[in-house]
Parts: structure tokens; sequence; C-alpha cells
């Protein structure tokens, strides 16, 4: 838009560099309100989004995540930090998202093995939405909380409706290779106020105000 500069130099001048501020503060309400979500939180990647929003579903040791095989590691990483297992499903050909009916049957097997999954992590690969709608009708009829890797799909919607509000939580990324970049960076959004407060807490090194 060309405002850019004097974004800047404003920043410099109210000596809000970072990580907080007004900038800061209406960058997260502008992805909060174009992702038609309520609350979100600025990051310093995509792959720390998926780690706080793993940690606010309490995914931990012992449990099971289901993600797609067709992604980046940034996706995976995270259940490895949590301490979970990560358990890959497959994708469908129309868009080389996670298959539902893969997703079904994996959750099936692990039923099966008296485990539920903690968590679903569908992704939506290089902008192109998942079959997000399916995907969440049967996480909602097993009971499985959705977070919603939209690291590459800020702008993307299936049906009118923004990629990153379908899931209980989202990650987006701002990396260099992303629909928009602040170099780094990334966000995590969510209807729950309290999983985004506790995402700001941890991601604050867990300092009280």
């Amino acid at each position: 838009s060309g405002g850019e500069e004097v974004l800047v130099h404003d920043a410099f001048q109210s000596n809000w560099i970072a990580p907080l501020g007004p900038q800061v503060n209406a960058f997260e309400a502008e992805l909060a309100d174009i992702t038609a979500t309520s609350h979100c939180i600025a990051l310093s990647s995509g792959t720390a989004a998926l780690h706080l929003g793993l940690l606010a579903l309490g995914a931990g040791a012992g449990d099971w995540v289901i993600c797609q095989s067709f992604t980046f590691a940034g996706t995976l990483n995270p259940v490895a930090y949590v301490g979970a297992t990560p358990v890959l499903v497959d994708s469908e050909a129309d868009t080389w998202n996670m298959d539902p009916v893969a997703l079904r049957a994996a959750i099936n097997a692990a039923h099966a093995r008296g485990i539920k999954p903690k968590a679903i992590v569908p992704v939506h690969l290089y902008g192109m939405p998942a079959k997000i709608v399916e995907i969440i009708s049967i996480a909602r009829e097993f009971d499985i909380p959705v977070l919603e890797d939209a690291a590459e799909a800020l702008g993307s919607s299936v049906g009118g409706r923004p990629c990153g509000s379908f899931g209980d939580l989202a990650a987006l990324s701002f990396n260099g290779n992303k629909i928009i970049t602040t170099s780094g960076g990334g966000a995590l959004l969510s209807n729950r106020s309290d999983w985004i407060a506790q995402a700001r807490f941890l991601s604050t090194q867990a300092r009280d105000p």
C-alpha cells in the first residue's frame, strides 16, 4: 500500500519494536477479523503456533495425534515436542490433503486399541483447502478436537468461510514463502479465549502479569 515505511517509523518512534505493542495488537485484531475468529496471538513461527495449540489441547506423552502424511516437517515436529505420537494418514487425490476416509479408518484403528486420539491436524497444503467440512464432521462424530494447519492458506476459503475458522484452533505462518511474510512469525487462532490466554502466557516465558 506504500504505507509500510511510515508504520516502521511509527514503531521506532513509539519504542514498541517487539514482541508487543500497538502494531502487534492491531495485527492480531486484523488476523482474527479476516479469518472470522474471535481471538488471535502473534507468535515466532507457525510451528510455535501448532506447539502451543497442542499444549492447549492437553496433548502429551502417550497421546496419539492424527496428521496427514503429505506436509512439511513443521506440522509433525510439535507433536514430538509434547511427547505425543504422530499418526500419519494418507491424502486424497482432489486436494492432496488429509483423506476423510483414511481419517475415519485411523480413528477406528485407534479405538480398536483402546486409544482415543487427542487431536486431528489437517493441513491446507499450498493454499488448497482440505476437505475440511468432512474432516470436521468426522472429528465431531468422535469428539476429537481439530488443530487446523492453515499456515499456507491465509485468504483461502471453503464455501465462503475462511480457512483457519473451521478448527477448534488454527495455526498461520508468516515465513518468507507464505501468503504474507514478516520474514518469520506465525499466529494461533481460536474462538476460545482461555486457550489463547494460555498460549500468550507460555509464549512470554510463563511470566505472571
